[in-house]
């Protein structure tokens, strides 16, 4: 039983016997110690007061006397005002240490079978900045949701289809004079990527040129002639031209190579993939049933639409009226599927909060259409990220490409570990791969330390910090722990101790909580809360590594249980950045 568990029974008991009062668990409000304060866990003892009749200070020490008398794990206690702080036993914390299981995943009773979408990418371009942050979070709150006991399968929608897919084909068609990424030696979704430029540049002019004729600037989107060229090769597409197939299968191929090659750099998979251009057809036949039920109304135009606008939101389009698909129709198709192939008991979206009115509406269209799984779907809507000006490069003027940011890791991360010289005993072989996890690692941990609705200042140079609330400092501390065992393999490390110190105490706590912070983060969707446990207790470890001789111990009970601790450390560490996608570094 945890302690928290021991307090809540007998504040209960305590409760029942002073007051002659039944309450129920929840009513007892328990929490850990202030820092400033003596003690360990506290009570909050204002609620109580109403039953006792008496001030918090009298209703405290009453409270704290009886569970002390009836707990043995309660050594000391001390009151604040209002506030009960209660000093567990060093042999509790000794005997808990001895059980502790940080396994994973947890054993829950109330598993659920979840969906997490992430990623996501158009086969118009590379992924870019926006997506390393989505994969990281996506990636990493299915690695949570699994470890607290869920039976999770990570999917992406591949966005293959639509007008923006036709401009590179219309570009290369026009411009591309039969080269492939093969023969200019380019990853293919950079090469794709270059000719939808190539397209905007282009259809900018056409769209200038057009206004300064005295057409208007709407009217000039659509009606320049490379817009309607491309519009009409999305026609021929739904018509399912053969050439106009064959192209778009071939260019897309091109880009899925791309995109494999920066998932295998990013650490990320998926259980199963769904590609627009097959739920689409879905996402349109749902939505003529709700225009024959009528949930959505058609314009004089043949245009279809939902109106929200009782629910506060807005009119809403979900089919041109050239009977072509958007975004929500392929998005419709694309829930209903999945629901039906894995009949999940929830979908989390991880997608910016710039579509926050997106998955409003569709959750509302679902819901209207009688779909009854929408109760279980959930915008992990995350913040935006941001590089210094001039920091990085960028393959199109405006936006930052993920390889290129992956390359700038790598490059900033070797320089600072030869600065350091941290890595001077690896060979030529172990240095590359040791950079390429502290790079990858300090990327990922940066995204992914900052609470997903917050948007963020990525700044590659401090992410790769020795020192600070980073991923390579985490690893640093766990290459410590690793040290510690290889130089006591084979040893005998038997330990019997009565007491420890400030120090152990914190760290046996905190690797006592791991299990309540998974379930947490699970909660909340948040890897930020798993991050920043790993880096407290990295620091704390830190701190008692300053303090303490471990190897050089003169008592051998004390030696051992400190290797004991520092493997514990370690292990914890390893499994709460496994969750965030980090790899360790065994040596550094």
């Amino acid at each position: 039983m945890s302690i928290e568990s021991i307090l809540t029974s007998a504040a209960l008991q305590a409760v029942q016997n002073l007051y002659n009062t039944a309450l129920t668990a929840q009513q007892i409000q328990l929490q850990s110690t202030k820092p400033e304060f003596e003690g360990d866990l506290t009570i909050v003892v204002f609620p109580l007061l109403k039953i006792s009749k008496k001030t918090p200070e009298e209703t405290a020490k009453d409270l704290g006397a009886a569970i002390q008398a009836a707990t043995a794990e309660v050594s000391t206690f001390n009151v604040v005002k209002g506030f009960l702080n209660l000093s567990i036993s060093e042999e509790y914390w000794i005997k808990s240490f001895s059980e502790l299981n940080n396994s994973l995943p947890l054993q829950n009773d109330h598993a659920k079978k979840l969906m997490v979408e992430y990623s996501s990418p158009n086969t118009n371009k590379p992924l870019h900045l926006g997506h390393v942050r989505n994969n990281f979070l996506g990636y990493a709150v299915a690695n949570i949701l699994e470890a607290a006991g869920n039976k999770v399968i990570k999917t992406q929608i591949i966005n293959d289809r639509g007008i923006h897919i036709c401009k590179s084909m219309y570009a290369w068609m026009t411009w591309g004079n039969g080269e492939t990424p093969a023969s200019t030696q380019e990853k293919g979704d950079h090469f794709v990527g270059r000719y939808y430029v190539l397209f905007e540049q282009n259809y900018k002019k056409e769209q200038q040129a057009l206004i300064a004729q005295g057409v208007s600037e709407k009217d000039a989107k659509t009606k320049a002639p490379l817009f309607q060229e491309a519009s009409n090769l999305l026609r021929q597409w739904e018509a399912g031209d053969q050439q106009t197939v064959a192209l778009w299968k071939t260019m897309n191929s091109w880009v899925y190579e791309g995109f494999e090659e920066t998932y295998k750099k990013f650490g990320v998979d998926f259980d199963k993939i769904y590609f627009e251009s097959q739920t689409y057809l879905l996402g349109k036949k749902i939505i003529e049933e709700g225009l024959a039920k009528g949930v959505f109304y058609q314009r004089e135009d043949s245009s279809v639409w939902i109106d929200l606008t009782a629910e506060g939101l807005d009119e809403k389009l979900l089919l041109r009226s050239d009977g072509t698909a958007v975004y929500i129709t392929q998005d419709i198709g694309t829930a209903v599927d999945r629901y039906k192939d894995f009949q999940v008991d929830g979908i989390i979206y991880t997608v910016a909060n710039e579509q926050d009115y997106h998955f409003k509406v569709l959750f509302l269209v679902l819901q209207k259409m009688g779909y009854s799984f929408w109760e279980g779907l959930f915008h992990l809507s995350y913040g935006m990220v941001e590089l210094p000006t001039g920091r990085m490069k960028t393959r199109e003027g405006t936006v930052v490409d993920a390889d290129d940011l992956i390359e700038e890791m790598i490059a900033t991360a070797g320089q600072a570990t030869e600065e350091k010289g941290k890595l001077s005993e690896l060979n030529s072989t172990e240095k590359s791969e040791v950079v390429r996890k502290i790079a990858i690692g300090a990327l990922k941990y940066f995204m992914l330390k900052v609470d997903p609705k917050k948007s963020m200042l990525f700044n590659p140079e401090e992410s790769i910090d020795f020192n600070g609330n980073t991923g390579p400092f985490i690893q640093y501390i766990y290459v410590r722990t690793r040290s510690l065992l290889r130089k006591t393999a084979g040893e005998d490390l038997h330990y019997t101790i009565s007491e420890i110190s400030a120090k152990e105490k914190e760290l046996i706590k905190k690797t006592g909580d791991f299990h309540n912070v998974v379930l947490e983060a699970a909660k909340l969707y948040s890897p930020a809360i798993i991050a920043n446990y790993c880096y407290e207790l990295a620091r704390e470890y830190s701190a008692f590594w300053a303090d303490h001789q471990i190897l050089k111990s003169e008592d051998q009970n004390v030696r051992n249980f400190r290797i004991a601790l520092s493997k514990t450390v370690g292990d914890t560490l390893a499994q709460g950045m496994k969750i965030l996608g980090i790899e360790m570094v065994e040596r550094m």
